[in-house]
């Protein structure tokens, strides 16, 4: 989702494809500048070093992981248009894989940008395992307790 405003939206629209680079707290001051920065108004394209992916989107050579994308759609909201997008290509540093091959996020440890308060959030640690909270909240027993409260007396 990116403000209806930003300099990339028309860039993105015309060529129908866009990448999307994982942001890691090794990358963040830099990160940082080119989220705060118009395009339109500055030239960013040296902030970071970066190659062609085979589907000829940027590629940042610091970022951890990378996705390229075909937008199959533009959904637009009041003041924002969100990409809808087909992942075509997936690039991630060797050291990010586990066992099998898969991406380790416990070793990426993505950042996450807080909108509403403008925060970067550390991520990385394990909560819980998918389908590892098998109960039904629905047949849980939910009883609120009942506070017994004085009784009062309405004297004037």
């Amino acid at each position: 989702m990116l403000s209806e405003r930003c300099y990339i939206n028309d860039i993105i629209k015309a060529a129908g494809k866009l990448s999307v680079n994982i942001v890691d707290e090794g990358m963040l001051p830099e990160a940082d500048y080119v989220g705060s920065a118009s395009g339109a108004k500055v030239d960013k394209s040296g902030v970071f070093e970066f190659e062609t992916g085979e589907a000829e989107t940027p590629i940042i050579e610091k970022a951890p992981l990378t996705m390229e994308c075909t937008v199959v759609d533009v959904y637009e909201t009041k003041g924002f248009e969100s990409f809808i997008c087909m992942i075509d290509n997936t690039y991630v540093e060797e050291e990010h894989l586990n066992e099998d091959g898969k991406i380790n996020y416990q070793t990426l440890k993505p950042v996450l940008f807080e909108f509403p308060t403008y925060e970067y959030l550390r991520t990385g640690e394990v909560i819980g395992k998918c389908l590892s909270f098998k109960k039904d909240p629905q047949k849980e027993d939910h009883k609120m307790s009942t506070v017994q409260m004085p009784e009062t007396s309405n004297r004037i």
